[in-house]
């Protein structure tokens, strides 16, 4: 399969041609430096929507923290090290993204529940204070709806669902269907295209 929807959302369990550093720095002057393969998203780059989400994700210190299609795993692993309280669990249905999230997990000796699976299908019976996603929106409108629909299965009371998206690219969608979900939405933050949007499950 040709283009980003592999990318986005394909099984990949072969090992990967080429593997890149991909390095980016937060406003803090923290930089993290993570091994991507290829046929996950944001190959070899630091993805703007995900630095986005990770510097403006709202969180309560020590909680649930589930980082959902987590690709190799830069949102939630340098959330994790900004935030060493989080209790982090991570899961992307592309097994090459698995294994690398492991990788650079175990390569900043941090501890995290990495899994394997579609969506929620990991993490039955679980229960998380805030549910973390930089959709991929290529997969399809049935991927990313589901993602938000079954979201309040999954969430503490006041728990929330934080999504990064560009707003004139599928964004907007995703704001409606999170509002008819939870009832509420309010957007965090607006750069450049790119937004945050959060709702609570009340």
């Amino acid at each position: 399969m040709r283009g980003d929807f592999r990318h986005y959302y394909t099984d990949q369990t072969e090992a990967p041609e080429r593997v890149k550093t991909a390095t980016f720095r937060l406003k803090n002057g923290h930089s993290y430096s993570f091994k991507s393969p290829d046929g996950v998203f944001a190959f070899g780059k630091a993805d703007r929507a995900s630095l986005i989400l990770i510097e403006n994700c709202v969180l309560d210190g020590q909680e649930n923290l589930l980082d959902l299609g987590c690709g190799y795993g830069p949102i939630g692993i340098t959330l994790k090290l900004e935030n060493p309280d989080v209790k982090l669990f991570m899961s992307d249905t592309n097994t090459r993204a698995v294994t690398f999230s492991k990788i650079n997990a175990r390569d900043f000796n941090l501890l995290a529940d990495i899994r394997k699976g579609d969506l929620y299908d990991p993490w039955e019976g679980f229960r998380f204070d805030s549910i973390l996603s930089n959709p991929p929106m290529a997969a399809g409108k049935a991927v990313w709806e589901k993602l938000i629909c079954e979201a309040p299965k999954f969430l503490t009371e006041n728990g929330r669902l934080q999504i990064v998206a560009y707003h004139n690219k599928g964004g907007s969608r995703l704001e409606g269907i999170m509002k008819t979900t939870f009832g509420n939405v309010i957007t965090t933050t607006k750069s450049g295209g790119i937004r945050v949007y959060v709702s609570r499950k009340l």
